[in-house]
């Protein structure tokens, strides 16, 4: 047997490949006895975790690649770690990460999709009975999961007939809004679906508003809002699992203002920047870049200073230090892709509430 251990933050806890020669699979293998179903009937249903953890923990499991083993396999669950006390089994089979499926993705590039989750992903994930069954039967696992399980955030500029949408309320309650929304107005343009359920207002939860609070909130945005707002079917899709929706699982793609990648090779002067621990906007610190050298891989690649730092080969660095974040950047000898994004972006998603991790 040989094991390859893929590590990114020091003490993370995620990502395991690992090879075995394991001589009773095929014919004696009980898993794939599982075949002789072939109407799928009793297969189970995949199941859906949202994991919070704050920035000293891990999520508590290893993402393991094995060899007879299809799949990417739940392992080595953490004793009264976050993703056991949310009800994940060993042997569950990854399907999905932040409503995006990746069955099909590389073992290497599904980690690093949930490490750059930051401190809180949604994993939909199959126990591996069902998985197997489903994988002899030919069965296109994406169809078993929902076409589209995020919200949206849409940022909506008011026009001379206002923001395009109005807002309806049951009597006597609170914090539950329905959006009606004009064709072509300001607010269909900026992506707000129609009859969608509106969860927050510049970065603020409405849970508690009244219709009045909330239309005082409203006027008080000036010309320009910010919405986190869900489809009947993808509220419902929440409601139903007991799950909350945050804007870190946000489709921001109708957002005015991009994150930017970018992927540098270290020439014989070196990458040409530096790296600065400074006071953000928003309060806290953040990693900037700055003395970006003419003619060097650095600008080469689109940095410019001010840029700060929101990711580093994949992995957020929220909760890393200047020194931890210097050490991912020397982690790679000749090379390093960082996601960054530019001051006036930053002080867009601080404004409204929301920090960079939902740009990851």
């Amino acid at each position: 047997a040989a094991m390859k251990q893929t590590k990114g933050l020091e003490g993370d806890k995620m990502s395991i490949i690992k090879f075995e020669f394991n001589p009773k699979v095929g014919i004696d293998n009980p898993a794939l006895t599982l075949t002789e179903d072939t109407d799928g009937e009793g297969m189970g249903e995949p199941r859906f975790y949202l994991l919070t953890k704050d920035s000293t923990e891990t999520f508590g499991f290893c993402l393991h690649e094995e060899l007879g083993c299809q799949g990417h396999v739940i392992r080595q669950i953490e004793l009264g770690g976050v993703a056991q006390r949310r009800g994940l089994q060993d042997g569950d089979r990854l399907l999905q990460v932040n409503g995006h499926f990746v069955d099909h993705m590389d073992h290497l590039r599904v980690v690093q999709k949930i490490k750059a989750s930051g401190n809180q992903v949604l994993l939909a994930v199959l126990d591996g009975d069902s998985y197997e069954a489903a994988k002899s039967l030919g069965r296109d696992l994406s169809q078993m999961l929902p076409d589209d399980i995020r919200p949206r955030l849409c940022h909506v500029t008011r026009d001379k007939s206002g923001f395009g949408f109005s807002v309806s309320c049951p009597e006597g309650t609170k914090g539950t809004f329905q959006l009606s929304v004009l064709q072509d107005g300001p607010a269909d343009r900026a992506g707000v679906p129609p009859g969608c359920w509106l969860l927050e207002l510049n970065g603020d939860s409405v849970k508690s508003y009244s219709h009045t609070q909330l239309t005082r909130k409203l006027k008080q945005s000036g010309n320009k809002v910010t919405l986190l707002v869900a489809s009947s079917a993808v509220e419902e899709f929440y409601r139903l699992r007991g799950l909350r929706v945050t804007a870190a699982l946000a489709d921001t793609s109708r957002l005015p203002f991009k994150a930017r990648e970018l992927h540098l090779v270290k020439g014989p002067a070196g990458y040409g920047f530096l790296l600065k621990e400074d006071d953000c906007s928003s309060g806290g610190v953040g990693q900037f870049l700055w003395d970006v050298d003419a003619g060097l891989p650095a600008e080469q690649a689109g940095m410019k200073e001010g840029d700060r730092v929101l990711a580093v080969n994949g992995e957020s660095i929220e909760g890393l230090d200047h020194e931890q974040t210097v050490h991912r950047i020397r982690a790679r000898e000749d090379q390093v892709t960082l996601l960054v994004i530019d001051p006036a972006g930053d002080e867009f998603y601080h404004s409204v509430g929301f920090g960079g991790t939902v740009l990851l």
